[in-house]
């Protein structure tokens, strides 16, 4: 069953990895069921070493199980290898992309995500000292060289490479040093020094720079592999890519960092117990600065592994969840498009070929290795009607021709004929959509077959549309087991690729780039150091583009692992997948992701392709590094949050659990009976949360401002309130993206209920603009006909903390709302002090409330608030506060100033809903007055 094989095409004596192709983990899950089967007791002792064949698994039985006859081979069912496509496109076994499906997937954009001073987190365990030895791989610029000056003045024992030699020498040095005592860490500087832009370089320079920053670091850590692994060792990269990991408007400066990066996070995935940084700068003369920083992110902050730099600001790497434009803003796709293809007989990539020809009907350049098939080869027409027959043609014909016919050697023949036939498919549904098709086979290696195959695109098309780099392949396995002929096969097929592509395409023009990356290019991952390191080398050649091409968009995926179609289908993949807590890719939603980018946004970007993601986004540090004990909300916040974690994806994370029967802005703020929380308190709450890890910001303001659904405290027990803030560069700025969340248990559901009550964006600054003088109100006391407190709050629900209105009147177009005095603590803590005053943003909200009331006969409610800025605290009013509020027909816009004009408080964007039910119309009688 775990082959796809009948019995008849087995021998007992066939290894069951070697010859059968079942790999550990299955073999694992293969005695799992036998045990239940056979009802046989788990034994811990048992290796799976001693049960390398069929009949050894059969013995194991007999052994175990005597009484147990074996089973005629006919009783059992035999399960296919892969699934056979349930909706395929006309012609072809290929799967059809699901436009819909696809919509629904999570759109997640890699950026730069701004990161906390180092003393908010806290020490990684490493210490640099005396018993200290470290190797430096420097750079030619001198930062190495300060870093090693330092290292030294510590009293660390220090073995310097500041040459560049092969890796032989290398290693020998290494070794000679290393026989004096253990190796604690390293730091791998070469991708400090800024390489020429790929345009300029000749083959053999595009090699020896990576050879010196990727492939002597992949042979240097092998080679340290288990020195540098456990607590208290490091591993620490430095790269150029411009501060931010190329995650900016300039792109990365020196791309071939990527690969650097790639190592780096896949060596801390096998090795988890080091610290394990890659430090990105931008380009400068700096290399005091660049030293300490250097070694102060050694010794500090274990929460993540890629870190930007730009002078003092911090940065990690995560994802943010972006729409689509809401008007199509991309490449225009026709029947007139070019593309090229690289790796187009994948049975994934030729499944994408055939929904972009489907709705371009263009001309293709398809790039494989495969030789074009023979539409008249009766393997290609068996492949497609029947596999498993297939399988058995296969098996009689090795026996014939004398050799081993192993379900391996099947599998290997039958994956070559495979290719073949998504090749054809391939070419059949360009042909079927009135495209045209152009095959080059070709080894993406090959130098002069590619600039041959280059040649041809450009003297045939003139340009290229769309050039899609999805050729290249993947080995795992760990690093010590991973061969260098190995890694750079995997490694150069993708990046060598990449370099002859463009070189081939010279001057012609190029209107967008798509690279095939994957989550192990992303994150990292156990067993795919060459795979990583090539996939975020080509991301970070696309994020080059931006400056090296701006005319081109370019954009990376970080696929996971497909489901349906492609190789993470077969063997155990699924079944590691599953127990990692990842999502495979149904290929119905991926298949038009490529169509749905390129026409969809021209933006360059690297996005990740998936749905959950399990162990890969997991936390590598407890709180993600966070020292709760260097962040507070303050002395006497108003709402007393504490810090839970940080995540460069997931965000900050603060809590507080909040008693409605001790809290006076909730026990004055009931609605039909429970205390709710005041919109103006959710905003507050925002506004405390977002500064907490940033404490030397101040708030330039809160934007977007959306009241999703109450926060209701039901039979006055006391909840917990969770703030979620996801933090971006905006210029100089830092903007939070928060979600205030509710946990809710039900009776009688096993999953608690969540829901995000209200959203907004808080902007954080380091400068706060002066504000503006504001019109200040009439003189004079307020008319005759003004609504009173007394008539306003016999409609409005509030308890004395939030009554804040003393009179409403109308002032020509303009509502105005006197503020009361000698209001009661908001907080429990009478000497708390808030951020964002939400008493003054209350006076807006009550008087504009007052003016619907009084014209519309309906209470209303907040509902969505463009922006607000606080510019002065109260204390500094001369005279009592007023609210100034315009009606705009959609809304309101409104201001808080004092007697002499000054702005207290700006409110763009006001807009509300109202409550369905009518008012007594008794109760509206003073307000309509007022307001007339």
């Amino acid at each position: 069953e775990q082959t796809g094989y009948p019995p008849e095409m087995l021998d007992l004596e066939l290894d069951l990895e070697a010859d059968l192709g079942i790999d550990t983990v299955k073999q694992a899950e293969t005695f799992a069921a036998i045990r239940e089967l056979y009802g046989i007791e788990r034994d811990d002792s048992l290796s799976l070493r001693d049960y390398p064949t069929l009949g050894s698994v059969v013995g194991f039985v007999r052994d175990r199980a005597p009484q147990v006859a074996p089973a005629p081979a006919g009783d059992q069912p035999v399960a296919p290898m892969s699934e056979q496509p349930v909706d395929a496109v006309p012609g072809t076994d290929l799967l059809h992309g699901d436009d819909d499906a696809s919509a629904a997937l999570p759109r997640r954009v890699v950026t730069a995500v701004p990161r906390p001073d180092l003393d908010r987190f806290v020490p990684t365990g490493i210490e640099l000292g005396d018993d200290s030895r470290v190797i430096v791989m420097t750079d030619e610029g001198g930062v190495g060289k300060a870093v090693v000056k330092r290292l030294k003045k510590a009293g660390v024992d220090v073995l310097a490479i500041e040459d560049r030699p092969d890796v032989d020498d290398l290693l020998a040095r290494i070794d000679e040093w290393r026989g004096d005592g253990p190796v604690q860490g390293l730091y791998w500087l070469p991708a400090l020094d800024v390489a020429a832009p790929i345009a300029e370089m000749d083959l053999d320079t595009w090699h020896e720079e990576l050879r010196v920053r990727v492939k002597l670091m992949y042979r240097t850590l092998r080679h340290l592999y288990e020195h540098l692994g456990e607590q208290g060792t490091f591993v620490v990269a430095g790269t150029r890519l411009g501060g931010r990991h190329g995650y900016d408007d300039q792109g990365a400066v020196d791309p071939l960092g990527g690969g650097v990066i790639g190592v780096t996070k896949s060596f801390k995935r096998e090795r988890s117990g080091a610290l394990v940084k890659a430090i990105d700068f931008p380009v400068s003369r700096k290399t005091a600065a660049l030293a300490d920083a250097i070694i102060a992110e050694t010794e500090r902050d274990p929460g993540a592994v890629e870190i930007g730099r730009i002078g003092d600001r911090r940065f990690a790497i995560g994802t943010a969840l972006r729409d689509l434009p809401d008007s199509p803003a991309g490449v225009g796709l026709d029947s007139d498009s070019v593309f090229v293809v690289t790796g187009a007989a994948g049975s994934i990539v030729s499944a994408i070929v055939a929904d972009l020809a489907a709705a371009t009907h263009g001309t293709f350049h398809l790039f494989d290795l495969t030789p074009e098939p023979d539409r008249s080869d009766p393997d290609l027409a068996a492949f497609g009607a029947d596999k498993e027959e297939l399988k058995r043609t296969i098996f009689e014909r090795l026996k014939a021709d004398g050799k081993k016919a192993t379900p391996v050697a099947v599998d290997k023949e039958l994956a070559t004929i495979e290719r073949s036939h998504a090749a054809l498919s391939a070419i059949n549904a360009v042909e079927a959509a009135g495209g045209t098709v152009h095959y080059h086979s070709v080894n993406l290696l090959d130098v002069e077959g590619m600039a041959g195959a280059m040649d041809r695109v450009v003297e045939t098309s003139g340009r290229v549309d769309v050039l899609l780099h999805a050729g290249g392949i993947e080995i795992s396995k760990l690093l010590p087991d991973k061969d260098p002929k190995e890694f750079d096969l995997v490694f150069d097929i993708k990046a060598d690729g990449w370099f002859h592509l463009m070189r081939g395409l010279r001057e012609a023009p190029l209107g967008a780039t798509v690279v095939f990356s994957s989550v192990a290019g992303r994150y990292g991952n156990t067993g795919q150091s060459d795979y990583s390191a090539a996939n975020d080398l080509l991301c970070k050649m696309t994020s080059n583009l931006r400056t090296s091409r701006p005319g081109t968009t370019g954009l990376a995926f970080d696929w996971t692992a497909w489901g349906d179609i492609g190789m993470a289908t077969r063997g155990s993949i699924p079944t590691v997948m599953k127990a990692a807590g990842i999502d495979m890719l149904p290929a119905a939603a991926g298949i038009p992701v490529i169509r749905r980018e390129l026409t969809g946004d021209a933006t360059t970007r690297e996005q990740v392709v998936a749905q959950a993601l399990g162990i890969l986004t997991a936390e590598i540090a407890p709180d993600g590094g966070l020292d709760r004990s260097a962040i507070s909300a303050g002395d006497h916040p108003l709402v007393p949050l504490s810090p839970a974690s940080l995540d460069p994806s997931a965000g900050f994370v603060a809590t507080v659990t909040l008693d409605p029967t001790a809290e006076p802005f909730l026990d004055d703020h009931r609605i039909d009976g429970p205390a709710v929380l005041p919109g103006v308190m959710g905003m507050e709450t925002f506004a405390t949360a977002a500064r907490m890890p940033f404490g030397d910001r101040s708030i330039a303001g809160v934007e977007d401002v959306v009241f999703e659904a109450p926060f209701k405290f039901y039979r006055d027990e006391p909840r917990e309130l969770r703030v979620v803030a996801r933090y971006e560069p905006d210029g100089e700025d830092i903007v939070a993206r928060c979600e205030l969340v509710g946990v809710r248990r039900l009776a009688n559901q096993e999953e608690p209920q969540i829901t995000v009550h209200f959203r907004t964006v808080v902007r954080l600054s380091d400068n706060r603009s002066a504000p503006d003088a504001g019109d200040p109100p009439a003189a004079g006391d307020p008319p005759e006909n003004a609504a009173v407190a007394e008539d306003i709050y016999r409609i409005y629900f509030h308890g004395p903390a939030y009554q804040v209105l003393d009179r409403v009147w109308l002032e020509g177009d303009r509502v105005i709302g006197l503020m009361a005095g000698d209001l009661p603590a908001e907080g429990s803590d009478a000497d708390a002090e808030s951020l964002l005053r939400p008493r003054l943003i209350e006076l807006c909200f009550q008087t504009a409330g007052v003016w619907e009331i009084g014209t519309t006969g309906r209470l209303a409610l907040p509902h969505h608030v463009e922006r607000v800025r606080v510019l002065r605290p109260p204390r500094e009013a001369r005279g009592r506060l007023h609210a100034l509020i315009e009606p705009t027909g959609d809304g309101f816009e409104g201001r808080v100033v004092d007697e002499d004009g000054a702005v207290f408080v700006e409110l763009e964007g006001y807009r509300t809903i109202q409550v369905p039910s009518p008012l007594d119309e008794e109760a509206v009688a003073p307000l309509r007055a007022a307001m007339a």
